[in-house]
């Protein structure tokens, strides 16, 4: 629990068998979720006040921040500093196709790696997607666990990165233990980027603050829409994550 708690917080500041035990999927899948398919949702008093929150930090801080980076850091560089990031995540995202059994994506991810890594300078160039039309194929754990069966839980709304579940928060500790970016895992792992958590806070502030200026006016023109902030993001959220697992 405490790495999770931890990698809540530096993310901001920033196999399965192919036989899952059908009984368990379907008493945890009843557990958690309503029989007419409404989301079970048994912390909503919770999760609109960390809605708000969440979004004031994101209205007078984050937004802010990036706007003021945006103004001094040209935006051909602030993409390249982004596939970059992308590049160097390739690890969870092979490891969750090979866990997918998505052989030819692995293949795909690998490819990318290589040649972004070598031909893009550094993966600063998306040299894959640009002349071979590669496209990352991104898996995460959460979504391993959905594609074998296993059903959200109720949801949760994390301070600083907003709507989650259950299942992906369970997700999010286990990518962060073969994330180049996190401290979390073992020391045997020498890929890791950063030595310290005040340096993976670093790294990872700069990294969301980067994307956030790649994405300015996204998440106003998304928020115009809602009549109820809350459900309206938790609904957003609950059917991407469904589509992705799908994908």
């Amino acid at each position: 629990m405490k790495n999770i708690i931890i990698v809540i917080a530096l993310t901001f500041f920033c196999y399965a068998d192919e036989k899952y035990n059908d009984e368990f999927t379907q008493d945890f899948d009843s557990e958690f979720t309503n029989n007419n398919g409404e989301i079970f949702d048994p912390l909503s008093g919770y999760n609109r006040l960390m809605t708000n929150f969440n979004d004031k930090v994101f209205i007078n801080v984050l937004n802010p921040l990036a706007k003021g980076y945006a103004n001094v850091v040209p935006q051909t560089a602030r993409i390249g500093i982004d596939n970059f990031f992308d590049n160097i995540m390739f690890p969870i995202r092979l490891i969750n196709n090979l866990l997918q059994l998505k052989f030819q994506n692995s293949a795909e991810e690998t490819g990318r790696f290589i040649i972004n890594t070598i031909w893009g300078l550094a993966g600063f160039m998306d040299v894959a997607k640009s002349e071979l039309g590669w496209e990352a194929h991104k898996e995460d754990f959460g979504q391993t666990l959905g594609f074998y069966g296993i059903g959200d839980g109720f949801h949760v709304v994390l301070p600083l990165l907003g709507p989650s579940n259950l299942r992906d928060i369970v997700g999010l500790g286990a990518d962060s233990y073969v994330s180049v970016l996190s401290t979390t895992g073992s020391s045997d792992l020498n890929y890791k980027i950063p030595n310290t958590q005040l340096e993976e806070i670093g790294i990872k502030t700069y990294n969301v603050v980067n994307t956030t200026s790649l994405k300015q006016g996204q998440y106003e023109s998304l928020k115009k829409d809602a009549l109820d902030l809350y459900p309206f993001l938790r609904d957003i959220y609950t059917q991407t994550r469904k589509k992705q697992i799908e994908e």
